[in-house]
């Protein structure tokens, strides 16, 4: 059964007397542990499908399949406990506090919904996340002494908190250099590759959607191509072609 599946999907904005079709009749199956890059020009449409599939707006009709169950017409309170419990989200902005520890960020998430209600439980598994990234040895850092990857990899932690079957990535390499996005798009690979899983990534960048294992392309609110990815860009070995860092 695929982990995502929608039918016929359509988002249609009205503003003043224009009406905006967001989307057009999409239709798109996703399977568990696979890892989609969505791609497109400004205005495609991609941005308005993560916010159906991460439940943070409805689609004008159609239907949207998660986990097999019809998400499509849900109030707005299920809607919240599936954002928090199934699914992660990562931004082109880190959206860190800045007087608040690596540690404390990746917490939040568990004072907001209530599941972890000991102090010593939510710093357990906030270390736990910031391990999956490689940053515990950082824990302690505030934002403004953390690099752009670094605080990245923060973020990429605080959605992982709950322990979500699928990470919705928006641009999340969109503030960064080239050498600094190949570690963060490793991250990516590593969660998707030895956690299974799922792995959403919208990006305008071609070069970043290769790295996924299929790439959809979306034009004027419809799907254009959808390929499967033959070469697919391995993070970890690019890194390793990398010149070192010149020294002081």
């Amino acid at each position: 059964m695929p982990v995502i599946s929608v039918r016929d999907l359509k988002k249609t904005y009205i503003v003043g007397d224009i009406e905006v079709r967001a989307l057009r009749h999409v239709s798109l199956d996703v399977a568990p542990g696979e890892f989609l890059s969505v791609t497109g020009p400004s205005g495609s449409g991609k941005s308005t499908f993560m916010h159906i599939l991460g439940c943070l707006d409805r689609p004008t009709s159609g239907q949207y399949f998660l986990d097999g169950h019809d998400v499509s017409r849900l109030p707005k309170n299920e809607l919240a406990r599936i954002r928090n419990h199934q699914i992660g989200f990562v931004f082109q902005g880190f959206n860190l506090l800045s007087r608040t520890s690596a540690l404390e960020n990746v917490e939040l998430p568990l004072l907001y919904n209530g599941t972890a209600s000991k102090a010593s439980e939510r710093r357990r598994r906030a270390m736990e996340a910031l391990k999956m990234v490689g940053l515990e040895e950082r824990s302690h850092h505030l934002p403004n002494q953390l690099s752009g990857g670094q605080q990245q990899r923060v973020a990429i932690a605080r959605a992982l908190i709950n322990n979500p079957s699928i990470l919705l990535a928006d641009e999340p390499t969109g503030n960064l250099d080239t050498k600094t996005s190949i570690e963060v798009m490793d991250v990516f690979q590593t969660l998707n590759r030895e956690r299974g899983i799922t792995v959403l990534l919208i990006t305008h960048e071609r070069d970043i959607a290769e790295y996924g294992t299929r790439v959809v392309l979306f034009r004027d609110g419809v799907i254009k191509t959808d390929e499967q990815i033959v070469r697919r860009r391995i993070a970890s070995e690019e890194m390793a072609a990398l010149p070192p860092a010149p020294a002081d």
